[in-house]
């Protein structure tokens, strides 16, 4: 061990020396999670401070879905079409009538911008902060949704789409992380959850008040001028090469979709301002030796004196293993460069096999988050419920604002069970649920699929599926996804694997855009949905292998996935806990 960390060993010997016989007494019968109060959805309300600060900084997750769900909309209004035609009769998209005219392919540009700006992140906010982070990233924002708004040429277009996938990519990635990091671990499963909620009430708003401004001047760009486009279900559909008036639009108007891109810089300003009064990460504050600001913080979150036993538990806790990493990555790499200590960052989590198991489980759940075809039923929602005959205007925009209310009022089950019943059993549920539902869909349109309108009761038992789908979707992998891959990390680690993930997640979901139209227009016979059962079945199996974290702090995760492997490794952190005071089974107990 080198000289710097005896010294930093000898520093927090004093610094603690007034808490040890308290903590030799008392401390060994403590379980942190019990004295933090109720679990779950109850005890969200006993801590009014925290659900406001998760409230607020969840307006980033609102964000990700205002801005997920307005894409599908807009590239059904026929004004949007008259204005940027290349974009609404998509080039690969016209082997398909279906896909060509109803929910065309959301263009792939702030895609792989969220991939870039999720995996860039990870460095990023831990040398500035995860609040400056978000701050930073709603500025961002602003610009790319300023240039969306006032596009008058696709390239404006694209690249106000890719700026705001840059900072879009980065909120899904530090929002989450901060929502951990200032919970309590006995309703840290809840209020990450409260992200998905977010992100649902996002798609939500954007589907209705796009179903709204759709009616700017009416329905259609010119009522008069009659469709010549490829038929759907033996009626012609829209054609902004043919269909638009020399003048341009004499009926629904540019405010239809102009409205519901410009309308998310609101929320966005909202967050950007208000974060500048929410707290630090006490966690980040912590790791930067801001000891003193990091216990004031942690006393305002948990609304308790700094004396108090349980803030005094949770201090020493995340300064042990603050403590402990450093320690270990100083004795591993003693003279390692600033960019050297980066590199060794992405390394380390798969140096050994529990922090590889943190990482691949992460990425995982990532991974079936979008295999299991939740997105390609969000982007092509208007697509879906016209394949399976609905009209392919306003009905199925309307179809498709329902499921919004669907997938949020669904979300309210993670919040109030993920604390008690666990991560685990709600994403076996929930991928058994999935399986059923897309199975069913797929079998109604292989036997029924050719003539709807004949089959009009299958055609909504197909369409409640779909319902059914989200349902089951919402409660578990959607909200769990964000929830494990924000807590199985350490600290030191816990960006950088973080962006891992959730850079997995836009990569995923990139891969599901470029594939799905080109699925719906060939894969006949429901193949598209049996395709995505096969990976709910794949997922019901790997969440079975995952470990269970509900009811441990960030701190104990190790314990969790067995990181203290060697023996060497447990003296070391049982030194540390006995000079900080804590009994060694805080952070090694399994």
């Amino acid at each position: 061990m080198t000289q710097s960390t005896e010294a930093s060993v000898d520093s927090n010997k004093g610094e603690v020396k007034e808490t040890r016989e308290v903590a030799h007494e008392e401390f060994p019968d403590l379980n942190l999670t019990e004295m933090e109060g109720r679990s779950g959805f109850r005890g969200i309300f006993d801590n009014a401070f925290v659900l406001g600060v998760t409230c607020f900084a969840t307006l980033g997750g609102f964000l990700f879905g205002y801005d997920q769900g307005v894409v599908s909309n807009v590239l059904a209004i026929e004004s949007f079409g008259a204005a940027f035609p290349s974009i609404y009769m998509d080039s690969t998209l016209k082997v398909s009538r279906l896909v060509r005219n109803l929910g065309q392919e959301p263009d792939r540009t702030p895609r792989v911008a969220a991939w870039a700006g999720s995996l860039l992140n990870g460095p990023v906010c831990d040398k500035i902060g995860r609040k400056r982070n978000i701050m930073a990233s709603v500025v961002v924002f602003l610009i790319g949704s300023a240039l969306q708004t006032g596009a008058t040429a696709e390239k404006h277009l694209f690249i106000g789409r890719a700026i705001a996938g840059l900072s879009v990519g980065a909120l899904t990635h530090v929002v989450p992380m901060y929502l951990a990091e200032i919970s309590s671990a006995n309703i840290r499963g809840a209020l990450v959850a409260l992200q998905q909620l977010s992100i649902t009430l996002g798609i939500l708003v954007s589907y209705w008040i796009a179903y709204g401004t759709s009616h700017i001047g009416g329905t259609r760009c010119a009522p008069d001028v009659p469709y010549t486009g490829p038929l759907l279900n033996g009626s012609p559909t829209f054609d902004p090469y043919n269909d638009v008036p020399a003048g341009g639009c004499d009926g629904q108007t540019q405010a239809s979709w102009r409205i519901p891109v410009g309308v998310q810089m609101f929320p966005a300003l909202l967050l950007g301002i208000g974060m500048a009064f929410m707290p630090y990460s006490p966690r980040w504050l912590m790791e930067k030796g801001r000891d003193e600001e990091a216990l004031q913080t942690l006393c305002a979150l948990r609304r308790k004196a700094a004396d108090d036993l349980a803030v005094r538990y949770e201090f020493l806790e995340i300064k042990a293993e603050i403590q402990y990493s450093r320690e270990m990555v100083e004795i591993a790499h003693p003279n390692a460069s600033r960019l050297q200590r980066l590199i060794n960052n992405y390394l380390a989590l798969i140096s050994t096999l529990p922090k590889f198991k943190r990482l691949a489980i992460g990425c995982l759940t990532m991974f079936y988050q979008q295999f299991m075809g939740i997105n390609a039923i969000i982007y092509y929602a208007p697509t879906i419920f016209g394949q399976l005959g609905l009209n392919p205007n306003t009905t199925s925009l309307l179809a498709t604002g329902v499921y919004g209310i669907l997938n949020s009022l669904s979300t309210l089950p993670a919040i109030m069970l993920l604390d008690s019943v666990g991560r685990r059993p709600l994403l076996m549920c929930g991928a058994l649920g999935c399986c059923i539902s897309l199975l069913m869909v797929g079998s109604l349109i292989a036997a029924f699929g050719n003539d709807w309108p004949a089959h009009a009761s299958a055609g909504r038992a197909a369409i409640a599926f779909v319902y059914f789908y989200c349902i089951n979707f919402a409660y578990s992998w959607a909200p769990i996804g964000w929830v494990l891959p924000s807590e199985v990390f350490p600290l030191h680690l816990r960006s950088t694997g973080i962006s891992i993930t959730t850079s997995c997640t836009w990569m995923s979901n990139f891969i599901i855009g470029l594939v799905s139209p080109r699925m719906l227009a060939h894969l006949s016979h429901g193949g598209t949905y049996f395709f995505f059962a096969a990976f709910a079945i794949l997922a019901f199996i790997s969440a079975y292998f995952y470990p269970e974290t509900k009811g441990r702090t960030l701190e104990e995760m190790d314990a969790a996935f067995g990181d203290h492997t060697s023996e060497k490794e447990k003296q070391h952190m049982e030194r540390i806990c006995r000079e900080l005071g804590l009994p060694s089974r805080a952070l090694l107990s399994a």
